[in-house]
């Protein structure tokens, strides 16, 4: 019959708790004082452990110990701060309510009657032109704004098409050049409501007719 060699089994296991403890990252209150127990109790009797490496190691414990109480104040505070800062954002927001704001859209959802306010971003100087075409792709109105300094440049459409005919009611879609060069285009809209999407969104608005536009993409109040 074989007989088992339990100190290679007992060494294999410990072999493999001390690796697993040293792949676990910084030494924890709980890890340097089960080390310090573990040190007194395999110590030499007759060879005590030296009265100042002793007092050495308290001094480290208690340091390690007010550094990872300060590290989870600091984490704590920082946030609560975090969040007093989301809330206060959302509730500065809250007066844009009412208010009619500039924000990034393509498309525009025309009622039959209500005139499209938008504008476009000039980030060189020249002409700009703004092109209007229906859900089936057909061109529908062309606007040209002639030489355009860099900013927002302003529009408004009617609602009727290049011959001055009234237009259905439905979307549209917008898009403008710059000095020939594809621009970004911007909608009016009333703002509804505000909220918190998340740390990936941060305060949003409700906007009529574009929907939750982030507060950093609105590029003018008016």
């Amino acid at each position: 019959m074989s007989t088992v060699d339990t100190n290679n089994t007992t060494n294999t296991s410990n072999s493999s708790s001390s690796s697993s403890s040293s792949s676990t990252g910084a030494m924890s209150q709980s890890d340097f004082l089960k080390l310090m127990v573990a040190q007194l109790q395999a110590q030499d009797p007759t060879n005590p452990v030296d009265n100042q490496e002793f007092a050495s190691q308290m001094a480290q414990f208690s340091t390690l110990s007010a550094t990872q109480d300060l590290n989870t104040t600091v984490s704590s505070l920082a946030s609560q701060l975090t969040t007093a800062s989301q809330t206060n954002q959302v509730l500065s927001s809250a007066n844009l309510v009412g208010r009619n704001v500039m924000v990034p859209a393509t498309t525009t959802a025309y009622d039959g009657s209500t005139a499209t306010k938008g504008a476009v971003n000039v980030a060189t100087a020249g002409a700009v032109v703004i092109k209007i075409t229906d859900a089936s792709g057909n061109a529908v109105r062309t606007i040209n704004l002639g030489t355009q300094s860099e900013g927002l440049s302003q529009f408004t459409w009617d609602g009727k098409d290049d011959s001055g005919k009234a237009v259905a009611a439905g979307t549209y879609t917008l898009a403008a050049t710059d000095a020939g060069t594809s621009a970004n285009t911007f909608i009016s809209g009333t703002v509804t409501g505000v909220g918190y999407g998340g740390s990936s969104v941060g305060t949003y608005l409700q906007v009529a007719g574009v929907g939750g536009v982030p507060l950093a993409q609105v590029a003018q109040i008016l």
